[in-house]
């Protein structure tokens, strides 16, 4: 069976200056943890979920980021004006670029198992032969269709 039997087609994705905001907005609407970030040719560009957004937005001991905090509260800001500023920060900010793992629409279903196996992704984005995300599959997407094919078996 190949990725493109069983992906979700659908593909809920963002652009790079997507404000955080929006992406939480679509994250939550459509009950999903994460998405693709493309550009305007659909070409995947890096992956965004809902952790890189806390990790964004929380402040790091002995960081960078730790210091913007302090200095906006010390100029009077509270933290929560800093966050509601923050969070109208682009996604581009927040989007992992690197070690991305994709899949083709075009590679078998235990390929798929493999990386769901050797990695701890929750989903992984599918492209074609052209570099252009046509789904995303997901853990749950694979389970159900070892279950569909433990069914079948019995």
């Amino acid at each position: 069976m190949l990725v493109k039997e069983f992906m979700i087609h659908d593909v809920i994705h963002v652009h790079p200056q997507t404000s955080l905001k929006e992406l939480l907005r679509i994250l939550v609407k459509h009950r999903i943890g994460g998405v693709p970030v493309v550009n305007e040719k659909e070409e995947l560009l890096g992956m965004v979920s809902d952790g890189d957004v806390i990790r964004y937005l929380s402040p790091k001991e002995e960081a960078v980021h730790d210091l913007f905090y302090t200095v906006y509260v010390e100029e009077g800001q509270t933290e929560k004006e800093v966050l509601a500023e923050k969070i109208n920060d682009q996604v581009e900010e927040a989007m992992r670029t690197k070690h991305l793992y994709i899949i083709r629409e075009d590679e078998e279903f235990e390929q798929a198992v493999r990386l769901f196996s050797q990695h701890h992704f929750k989903k992984l984005p599918v492209l074609n032969d052209s570099g252009v995300v046509t789904g995303v599959i997901s853990r749950g997407d694979i389970i159900r269709n070892l279950s569909k094919m433990i069914i079948e078996l019995n």
